[in-house]
């Protein structure tokens, strides 16, 4: 048996239970909600960031009264007959509005330097929803910098305490050794003791994070992810739980990183192992599947890396020298 809920005046039929974030993700399209902290392969994620706020203006054929505050769309779920509004409720946008200059709060202005610069969704958060400039004109948070192993570089001023980490080193790791840490403003993510994290699905943190708080120190510095080139690629891992599909980082012809594939929603399809994140970096070490398909939305497609020249330039000289450049560029990247 489904139940039918409506969604910016979509109507969809859903199993009972479902979250109306992925009911709205079923429909698909700019009616999806943000989020920042819900992950849908990781049991009781979600509810901390309030991105995903919307409003319920009935909640079910039985009860159509509305809901009298915003719901977080992750942990609320769907009832027959419920209506929400989200994109076409002034209301929300405004909330959400204040959401992001929160979490902006106490973010530092890293994205020049940052390695997840392009792939932040707080970047992609704070350009759809953002204000255009912060009113908050006191100091920023700042938090002792401590060494959690060679793999994983941790900058807590750029953590919004969205849990995922923690989550995964819950749940698919033999054991934890980092957390959340004191209470308020003084949150912090941590090892209490000072522990390297390190396990053989530890590098994951770094996939689930969503802004530049824990990234890789093997590609530290190394290079901007929109002048690289993502190529699908797979091997036959040794580990039991890591099927060894991936998504390698090319310039040129080196493999400047390796991650996992992840969806639409940039979630992780299948969650890999430290070997084959960290020490197969070769080319010869994986079987080509072919390039990733980027979304045009997002500033990696800027290298054109898909590029198919058009019938009437592959036919005509002059164009084929006047593009030259555009494909030595493609070839290159």
């Amino acid at each position: 048996m489904s139940v039918k809920v409506t969604i910016d005046g979509i109507a969809i039929e859903v199993e009972p239970g479902t979250s109306i974030l992925n009911a709205a993700r079923q429909i698909g399209g700019d009616i999806v909600p943000p989020a920042m902290c819900y992950y849908s392969t990781l049991k009781d994620s979600g509810g901390k960031c309030r991105t995903c706020l919307v409003k319920v203006s009935k909640g079910s054929e039985k009860d159509p009264r509305p809901m009298p505050k915003l719901v977080a769309s992750c942990r609320t779920a769907v009832m027959d007959g419920m209506e929400v509004q989200n994109i076409t409720s002034p209301e929300v946008l405004e909330a959400r509005k204040g959401i992001v200059e929160m979490l902006l709060i106490n973010h530092p202005l890293d994205c020049p330097i940052c390695d997840q610069a392009g792939e932040c969704d707080l970047q992609n958060l704070g350009f759809d929803h953002g204000a255009v400039k912060t009113r908050y004109e006191f100091d920023r948070r700042t938090f002792e910098k401590i060494d959690i192993g060679d793999k994983i570089q941790l900058h807590m001023t750029r953590c919004i305490l969205c849990y995922r980490c923690v989550f995964v080193a819950d749940q698919i790791t033999d054991h934890r050794v980092h957390g959340i840490l004191d209470r308020g403003d003084r949150s912090e993510i941590s090892t209490y003791i000072h522990h390297a994290v390190d396990n053989d699905f530890s590098g994951n943190v770094i996939d689930v994070c969503p802004v530049g708080a824990l990234t890789d120190k093997t590609f530290r510095f190394k290079n901007r992810v929109w002048f690289t080139k993502p190529v699908e690629a797979h091997r036959n891992c040794d580990h039991p739980n890591c099927n060894g599909k991936v998504t390698l980082w090319y310039k040129g012809e080196e493999v400047m990183r390796v991650t996992a594939r992840k969806d639409q929603y940039g979630e992780v399809e299948e969650f890999i192992c430290n070997t084959c994140r960290f020490d197969k970096k070769k080319t010869s070490d994986w079987v080509i599947e072919g390039p990733r398909k980027v979304s045009h939305k997002s500033v990696i497609s800027s290298n054109h890396y898909d590029f198919i020249p058009l019938p009437v330039v592959k036919t005509n000289p002059v164009l084929m020298e006047a593009n030259k450049e555009q494909f030595e560029r493609d070839t290159r990247l």
